[in-house]
């Protein structure tokens, strides 16, 4: 196990084309970290560099206590699995999950046994003697998995590995990975544009846009307390709801900020007649997803609908087409400057 230091790092392309300009961050050893953001955003370069897959154009890189800037991808100890599976197709599990060793010369005895362990982890032990024409995607995965663990790296990284996937096999996978870190307590850092994923898998997450990072906090830190505008929107599903504050004129706390934000779940629709606070708003959509339903609707000079997620039992009389106050559950309303930057919550 080892940590990972990134300080400063900056990539540039031609001398022109800067796609990570300027990444501090800490990732600790035995610690899953998550990279998460928008295609683009660069996350899987910053994930190639540490590899070394990708050279770095300033700043420094540590692996451990060494810098490994200038090191040779095979010495840096740290193994990649790749979105595509990239195995040998002529080769057994066995024999794929085992090249590496067979390459550094690993006595025959030592690198089966080797193999087994990292076959029992993942529970593939029964397909060792198979081609990988004959396993399914997940077991694909796997074996990729496999020919990583048994390098007995420093470092795991994963680029986004589970996108090939089909969405019932991938949540199975999540769930495998999770275990498998907790099982390891080696480092690993995991590469998705999925807020899904880095939410239910990450110990921490680093939310990347444009070549930065925006905010670095546990799941529950970036949902509850979003550093921005940016964070606050990327971080659930659905998105949060972000609305002109002279929308909320009704709200005295609302008068300084320029943005106020509110996620799904803590808004409610209310009888006009009721006197509650909240935005006036009519239903324009209704969507029912069995215990959860999504209620879309138009607040006046706002162009985008805002989403609320609601239960069913909440849901039960408001159809699309009534007027309806939307109220703000207590302490559920973020508040963010002209800059987009959150200044608190009311």
């Amino acid at each position: 196990m080892a940590s990972v230091t990134l300080r400063g790092i900056r990539k540039s392309y031609d001398n022109s084309v800067e796609v990570i300009k300027g990444v501090d961050l800490d990732v600790r050893d035995g610690e899953f970290m998550v990279f998460v953001g928008p295609s683009g955003c660069g996350k899987s370069t910053m994930m190639r560099m540490i590899a070394g897959l990708e050279s770095i154009t300033a700043g420094e890189l540590k692996i451990g206590d060494q810098v490994a800037n200038d090191l040779p991808a095979p010495m840096r100890g740290v193994a990649m699995v790749f979105q595509s599976y990239a195995l040998y197709p002529h080769m057994t599990v066995a024999e794929n999950m085992g090249f590496s060793l067979k390459m550094a010369k690993v006595p025959k005895a030592q690198a089966r046994e080797q193999v087994e362990q990292a076959a029992k982890v993942l529970q593939i032990t029964h397909l060792l003697d198979r081609t990988p024409k004959a396993l399914s995607g997940g077991q694909r995965q796997r074996v990729a998995i496999g020919r990583a663990i048994v390098r007995k790296p420093a470092v795991f990284l994963f680029d986004e590995p589970l996108s090939n996937l089909d969405a019932g096999l991938r949540v199975q996978m999540r769930v495998e990975l999770t275990k498998l870190h907790r099982e390891l307590g080696s480092t690993m850092v995991y590469v998705t544009h999925d807020q899904v994923e880095a939410m239910t898998m990450g110990d921490r997450i680093a939310v990347f846009n444009g070549g930065i990072i925006e905010q670095v906090g546990t799941p529950l830190e970036l949902y509850q307390r979003p550093a921005n505008v940016f964070v606050a929107q990327f971080m659930g599903s659905p998105k949060m709801n972000v609305l002109p504050a002279s929308t909320a004129a009704w709200h005295p706390a609302a008068a300084g900020a320029s943005q106020v934000g509110i996620r799904p779940e803590s808004l409610l629709p209310t009888d006009p007649a009721s006197g509650q606070r909240g935005w006036s708003a009519r239903i324009d959509l209704t969507e029912h997803l069995g215990d959860t339903v999504l209620v879309y609707a138009r607040v006046d000079g706002v162009e985008q609908p805002v989403s609320l997620k609601l239960s069913a039992e909440e849901a039960g009389p408001w159809q699309a087409g009534m007027v309806v106050t939307l109220t703000p559950k207590p302490g559920a309303l973020h508040l963010f400057d002209a800059q987009g930057r959150r200044t608190g919550a009311v």
